[in-house]
């Protein structure tokens, strides 16, 4: 047996039983809860390695679960819909998800995922790591082994994926980069999303660094590039 849980969270006990038939196939331990307040209490219980995570539950919807979980933990969170509206996948990545799939869905494609997700977020070792020390560039320092970014001096908060886009576009200072190059660099190339979720978390990653010397610049019909600014010219930035 697999010494990973998944957390899985529907209100429809078919699609729980469906889940946990596959993910036990795969030797993993599997919890369960049908609504959004039983998901939290369990989660808090647990400590899942991974929790797959419905929208329309009772009580507590999805979105309010995975914007509590966030505020306490990094663990992978794969969302859930029978909604296919692009605006709940753009909100559920905003908030954190870590990867997203609408009913009806393959299970195999789901466990496809989960094992995706949980070799991109298990490594010991960061994968952007470079070896060297402290990175710096204009106002901002990036430290990949103690996981700070201070810009000014002042430590900012970077949620995981936006701290790998950073040094991503650290190590590229001055080069655009695609879409897809970045979806390779931080995701890797099991990632089964689209290049959405790099839109989304860039906006963020922007909001971040407002203060930052360092302005990410969008590239139209191709991706972004960073490049650095001076201090006076912090006021006008690419907000594409």
């Amino acid at each position: 047996m697999s010494d990973k849980t998944i957390l899985v969270v529907d209100d429809e006990p078919h699609i729980i039983e469906l889940v946990k038939l596959y993910l036990k196939g795969e030797n993993y331990n599997v919890e369960e809860a049908y609504t959004g307040t039983q998901a939290l209490s369990k989660f808090a219980a647990t400590k899942p390695s991974l929790v797959v995570l419905d929208l329309m539950l009772p009580e507590i919807d999805g979105w309010e679960v995975c914007r509590r979980i966030r505020r306490e933990s990094e663990v992978p969170i794969v969302m859930l819909t029978a909604r296919t509206d692009d605006i709940d996948k753009i909100v559920g990545l905003e908030l954190g998800a870590d990867d997203y799939l609408a009913k009806p869905f393959n299970p195999r494609e789901l466990v496809a995922r989960i094992k995706a997700v949980l070799r991109r977020t298990s490594s010991t070792e960061h994968p952007l790591a470079t070896g060297r020390p402290p990175m710096e560039f204009g106002n901002t320092r990036v430290d990949v082994d103690r996981h700070e970014v201070t810009v000014g001096g002042q430590e900012i908060e970077l949620r995981s994926k936006e701290f790998d886009l950073l040094i991503a576009f650290a190590q590229h200072l001055g080069l655009v980069l695609e879409r897809d190059k970045l979806l390779n660099l931080v995701w890797g190339y099991e990632y089964f999303g689209d290049t959405r979720t790099v839109d989304v978390h860039v906006a963020h990653l922007r909001d971040r660094l407002a203060q930052s010397t360092v302005n990410i610049q969008t590239i139209r019909g191709v991706g972004y590039k960073a490049v650095l600014t001076d201090d006076q010219g912090l006021g006008v930035r690419d907000r594409g």
